[in-house]
């Protein structure tokens, strides 16, 4: 029985990692964004002509 008790008890909450982050040139920034948007595009294009069952998100 004191075996279960160690077992189930509450843990206490883990740390979280800390985040790491990117830094990018203003050509690489404006690069990204035109990706993006030009996927963004592209996805609209697409999902225009789908059935209302069909289309993504």
């Amino acid at each position: 029985m004191a075996d279960d008790k160690e077992r189930y008890q509450k843990q206490k909450p883990r740390r979280s990692a800390p985040a790491k982050t990117v830094r990018l040139s203003e050509d690489a920034k404006r690069a990204y964004e035109e990706l993006i948007q030009k996927r963004d595009e592209r996805e609209r294009e697409y999902a225009r002509h789908l059935s209302q069952d069909n289309k993504p998100r």
